[in-house]
Formats: structure tokens, sequence, C-alpha cells
């Protein structure tokens, strides 16, 4: 601990946030090395149990293994809590455990808080931060109990309906993705009482804790003339908006595939299901294998766009999609500088330079990691199932082709650094590598290039 005081210390706040998501990586590899974490028996590689912290860390779901055939009940109570660390944020608990011991927060701490979740401002983090625990915990255990509850007149085993219940509400909150029961909720797949309460629960894990906070805040009516913010309209806009376009593109792609033959609520919760889980959950309940690859690559992009800011979730966020969008249809605009106008709002010139920059980065990113994936395994997988493994785990999604389980060690550890990099967030990962430098005290002359 000495020596991870001593680099906090010399580090940046983004260095500061890394070194933290980092140590936690550590102490979930280190938990499921417990004894009486794996069922008797069963011996796990270490870099797949590497693999299922840094999944669980980054809230993922993407796994070399079978939870429900490889971990014991204590094991799966490991796995929970570190859904929960890394879905509410390696500082949002800190910051918990700091207020439970009594710790003085300082500036330190508070900026930290304050980049781990996309805020602008030090004001009232501490506050917010346990807001958003209270927020979620709750979320979970009401999800959890509706859950119990209906598992228990199905099966009147109560342990099991217990456990069951409080895995599938925690994962899918946290947009954990993970499962015990082997094959995620494909054995609720005609089941709509289920997957219309965990599709809730994935809607309010990833459409961002400030959107829960100021609609929690308009329903108690605690401020006088309440007016959602510019990013509580432009976030739930973009949400709303690509869950309509996956389900229907799905519908329409599959209508004479996947879909040939099933009724028309079958084929409306499969579709309505496997949208919402592509913002980051990766909970299914279709095999996504059996879609045919121009849905596959639809759910792909979805996966890439990923949450919004500020949830459990990862990818570029829904408000980077969102502005590049506007930038695009408000060109004439922005090129006279007159700036991206919606909502009777203009968007900072800074946040549209953040987009572009976050765009740029998860690209490159993306597709140096496919073309790393597609050398390593040596024609073994597919250009699709390549696409397909990278945007789930760069969007800390979970969705898989079934190739998981195969892929070598390098492929792995690839799949690694996107999910943490997905996890972490853009703007602290560009920022750690580029620095912060001075800004210059003087300016060149600008000169026009030629563009497209």
């Amino acid at each position: 601990m000495s020596v991870l005081s001593q680099l906090l210390k010399k580090s940046s706040p983004q260095q500061g946030i890394i070194l933290y998501y980092l140590f936690a990586i550590i102490v979930a590899f280190l938990l499921l090395n417990l004894p009486y974490v794996h069922k008797q028996g069963i011996d796990v590689n270490p870099i797949d149990t590497l693999f299922i912290a840094v999944s669980g860390i980054s809230v993922t779901g993407l796994s070399p293994i079978t939870i429900v055939d490889t971990y014991s009940t204590f094991g799966q109570i490991i796995i929970l809590i570190i859904l929960n660390i890394g879905g509410i944020g390696v500082m949002a608990i800190g910051t918990l455990l700091w207020v439970v011991m009594g710790k003085h927060i300082g500036i330190r701490e508070r900026q930290l808080i304050m980049l781990d979740n996309n805020r602008d401002t030090m004001s009232g983090t501490v506050k917010l931060i346990l807001e958003i625990v209270r927020t979620i915990i709750i979320i979970e255990l009401i999800g959890a109990l509706l859950l119990a509850f209906y598992f228990y007149r199905d099966n009147p085993d109560l342990k099991y309906a217990l456990m069951q219940g409080i895995f599938v509400s925690v994962s899918a909150t946290t947009n954990g993705g993970l499962d015990i029961t082997g094959q995620s909720l494909i054995p609720y797949s005609k089941d709509y009482f289920v997957q219309t309460i965990v599709m809730f629960l994935i809607v309010l894990g990833s459409i961002g804790f400030p959107v829960l906070l100021e609609l929690k805040a308009y329903i108690k009516n605690r401020v006088t003339n309440f007016r959602f913010s510019l990013f509580t309209r432009i976030t739930t806009s973009t949400y709303l908006f690509l869950f309509v376009f996956g389900v229907i593109a799905i519908l329409l792609l599959e209508h004479n595939h996947a879909f040939k033959g099933l009724s028309w609520h079958q084929s409306l919760f499969y579709a309505l299901f496997q949208s919402s889980t592509t913002r980051s959950a990766g909970l299914q309940t279709i095999d996504v294998s059996h879609f045919s690859d121009a849905t596959n690559i639809i759910m792909g992009l979805l996966m890439f766009i990923g949450s919004s800011p500020s949830s459990v979730g990862g990818g570029i966020r829904t408000t980077t999609f969102a502005i590049l969008i506007l930038f695009v249809i408000n060109f004439n605009n922005t090129a006279d500088k007159t700036g991206i106008k919606i909502f009777n709002r203009e968007v900072h010139i800074m946040d549209v330079q953040r987009s572009f920059a976050v765009f740029t980065m998860a690209s490159i990113l993306t597709f140096v990691s496919m073309i790393i994936i597609s050398a390593t395994e040596q024609g073994k997988l597919t250009f699709l199932q390549v696409f397909f493994e990278v945007m789930s785990a760069f969007g800390t999604c979970g969705l898989t082709l079934g190739i998981t389980s195969d892929i070598n060690d390098i492929t792995k550890i690839v799949l690694m650094v996107l999910m943490f990099i997905g996890r972490v967030g853009l703007i602290s990962f560009i920022i750690m590598l580029a620095g912060r430098r001075e800004p210059d005290k003087f300016s060149y002359p600008r000169e026009r290039i030629q563009i497209g």
C-alpha cells in the first residue's frame, strides 16, 4: 500500500484513476484465488482467472470459462462483489469506505472522484457518490427481490431462487453480463416478465447516474423551477434513438432468418432484449451466433457506441456519438463558428474536440486490436468473429459469437486491455498518454488546407 501511495502522489489525477483500477484488478485476481472459490477438483489457468478479474472490474462479461461450472457459491459471491466494485466505480467504493472509516477526503481524492465520474467540478462530489451508491444498491435490491420471488414460484428452492435473483439483478444493473445459468438468459427466452425486469435494470445501470439523480430530484420536486440539464436531454434522446434503431434493425434483418416461424411477440421481445443488451449489458435471450452477419455488424457498432457517460458501461459513449452526428448535421453552421445548437443550448467547443479525440482514438485502438488478433489467431477466426469480440470488449458489453473459450493467450491480453480502457474511459487514457502541456504563449499565422 505504501508503494501505491507513493505512485499516486507522483501521478496525475488521470494516472491515479488508472492505478486505482489496476489495483482493483489485482485485488479481484487475489480474491478469485482464495480457498473454496472454485468447485472441488477444478483448476483454472491463471490467465483465465485474470481475464475474469478484468472482465468483472470492467463489468464486461466476456469469460473463457463457465461461471456455474467453475465457481462455488462462495466464488459466485466474490464475483458479485467484483461486479459491484466495477459497476459502481472504484472511486465510489473507495469514497464509501473512507466515509465509513471517518477518513478525511482531501482535494486529491475529490479530483479522482471527479474524473472517475466525468464531472467538471469537485463541488458536491462526495455527496454525489453516496447518492449514486445508495441509488444503485436500492435498484439491485428491488430487482433481486422481484426476480427471487418469481424464481421461487417456479422452483421452490430458496437458496437457488435467492442466488439466481441476486446474481441476475446485480449482473443486469451493473451491466456485468456474467451469469450462473451457463446459458445467460436463454432459459428465460419465453419468459417476458424476467426479460422486462432485466431490461429495466440494464437501462437504469447504463443510462447514466446523473440522469437517475436528476429524475429522482424531479420526482421529489426538491428543486424549484426544475429543468433537466443538456446532458440528460442529449443522453436520454440518444439512448432512446439507439434502442429503437436496434430493435427495428434486428426485426427487419432477422424476420426471415433467426425469427422465421416465431410469433410476433416472441420476435419483438428478442429484438427488444438484444437491442437493450448492446448498450453494455452482454446478457442474451438468444444465441447471437444464430443472427445474420448484417445483424451482428450492427450490434457490433452499437456496442462500439456503448452506454452513457458516468454509467456502468463503456464504449465511446452515447454523448460522443450524439455530438459527432450533430456536428455533421450542423456542419455549415459550425464552419461559420456558430457552434452546435440543440435544445436551445450551444455545445461547448471543448466537448466537440473531446468527442472527435475519443472517436479517433477508439477507432485506431479497435482497428489495431483486430489486426493483432487476426494475425495471432492465424486464420482460426473469421473477420466478423474478431470484429464482434473486439467491439464487445471495448464496449464492455460481453456478447460473443462463442469464441472466447477458444482464443489464445495473446488475444486474451488484447481483449483485457480493451476492457480495461473501455471502463476507465478514453479521456483519462488519452490524457495519461499525452500528458498535460502548458498553453503556448504565442501563436503562428493560420493557413487553410484542402479537405475532402
